[in-house]
């Protein structure tokens, strides 16, 4: 194949950590003479990388492969993530699947390639065993959008009973210190304004550093050495662990320049029995110190939580401990996720299924909690005077950004503000539930 010649696109599906990965695959592919173009062009190559964590996350993959295919029956279709190492037999047999590829392969893509022709076979397969990935290939988005992922975590060694990851990405292994900051000075060099460190469990940082499972560092030794990097002006913190978050952390993050007052903490439940079921690390009196130490030195962080509904044996007064705990605490959005069964976990063999109907209804009860705390949480930031990092996209004349601590703001579009971080007045929440700033505030600054 002559990959001079070549175009390639890619589509990404789930958390973060997958876009930081598709991102370092793209410029691989592009460093050896690929295009790449838009999903929807017609490429020589499309490549999928997936996501597992749901059952419709599997059905959406199928989605994009037909997609592909229709903007170019001859496209070679590659697929790659977690779905791909979980289930690379089912997925060699959807209809204009060529090449799967598992955790391990994925980043010898290049390799694959080099001799793969479009076939009416069953797709190529090339995946090892989890135990196998046992290395760490560091990652980062850049281009694709105004901030950055940022890989610096990979795997899990725990054992939640509902989760197929520690399956799809191996055990909990890290970058080095140095290979984080390297890499957060490249990104800071492209004039991105925003990093947000990505990983499975990325409090968990620092076990398998230089490939051995003791802690040569610590995810607050990390936070340190960023937070003395020159150029970076925000770095988010995704997802992290309860139990891994520690109050120095939250101390540093509260007098740092650059980390910004942004936390997303998965709680799963507000049932310490369902917790237990779940083999979660904390309860909730752990959870409940952690909001309110955030709260104590960060009065106007934002706290951003998941939350599973329906997991087997959470009866209808299992739930209620849930939503009052939620409703009683000073969070600001919910991600809410619907139980549902994955093969080889613990949780599939329990007792206690609690019906897909009980479970929709339960999701919605808390989507509309999370507006509601959404909205609390916003009304309390209006009239204050906040950093935005506006966006590149033109919506309807609009142009969007965030906060430090994440208040979705628009504004009237403005070419000259992307990738600009500006002062701005909050005014009021908008219909569409952003929020809206004072025009005369924000054209004195433009001005100044």
């Amino acid at each position: 194949m002559e990959s001079g010649l070549k175009s390639v696109a890619f589509h990404t599906l789930g958390c973060k950590l997958n876009f930081a990965e598709t991102s370092t695959i793209a410029r691989q592919l592009t460093d050896a003479g690929y295009k790449k173009v838009s999903f929807d062009d017609a490429a020589n190559v499309f490549v999928i990388n997936t996501c597992s964590v749901t059952e419709n996350a599997d059905k959406e993959c199928k989605l994009i492969v037909k997609r592909a295919l229709k903007a170019n029956p001859d496209g070679l279709v590659v697929i790659i993530g977690c779905y791909a190492q979980l289930k690379p037999e089912e997925i060699s047999e959807i209809e204009g699947v060529d090449l799967v590829l598992g955790a391990k392969e994925k980043f010898n893509i290049l390799s694959y390639l080099n001799d793969l022709e479009k076939s009416e076979n069953l797709a190529e397969v090339h995946s090892c065993e989890i135990e196998e990935t046992d290395f760490f290939i560091g990652s980062y988005s850049i281009g694709d959008r105004t901030r950055a992922f940022l890989k610096v975590q990979d795997g899990c060694d725990y054992k939640c009973t509902y989760c197929t990851i520690p399956l799809a990405r191996g055990i909990s292994r890290s970058d080095t210190v140095e290979n984080v900051i390297k890499n957060a000075s490249e990104i800071a060099s492209q004039d991105i304004k925003e990093i947000v460190l990505t990983g499975v469990n990325i409090g968990d940082y620092g076990k398998g550093e230089f490939g051995n499972k003791r802690h040569e560092h610590t995810f607050l030794d990390l936070v340190k050495e960023l937070n003395m990097v020159d150029g970076i002006e925000r770095i988010r913190i995704s997802s992290i662990e309860p139990n891994l978050l520690k109050d120095e952390t939250i101390d540093l993050v509260s007098t740092s320049k650059s980390f910004v007052p942004h936390f997303h903490i998965p709680l799963q439940s507000g049932s310490d029995e369902v917790l237990k079921k779940m083999k979660r690390r904390y309860l909730t009196k752990l959870y409940r110190n952690r909001v309110s130490k955030i709260r104590e030195v960060m009065p106007d962080a934002c706290i951003g939580v998941d939350v599973i509904v329906g997991f087997p044996g959470e009866t209808e007064e299992e739930f209620m401990k849930t939503y009052q705990f939620l409703n009683e605490l000073p969070i600001s959005y919910l991600h809410v996720f619907t139980y549902s069964e994955r093969e080889n976990t613990e949780a599939a063999a329990m007792q206690g299924i609690v019906p897909v109907v009980e479970r929709k209804k339960r999701n919605k009860m808390l989507r509309i909690l999370s507006e509601k705390k959404k909205m609390a949480f916003y009304q309390t930031q209006l009239g204050k005077t906040l950093p935005v990092l506006w966006e590149h996209e033109n919506k309807d004349g609009l142009m969007y950004g965030f906060t430090e601590n994440y208040v979705r703001v628009h504004k009237p579009f403005d070419a000259l503000s992307i990738n600009k971080i500006e002062l701005v007045k909050l005014d009021k929440i908008e219909a569409d539930g952003t929020v809206s700033i004072l025009a005369a505030f924000d054209a004195f600054l433009a001005k100044a």
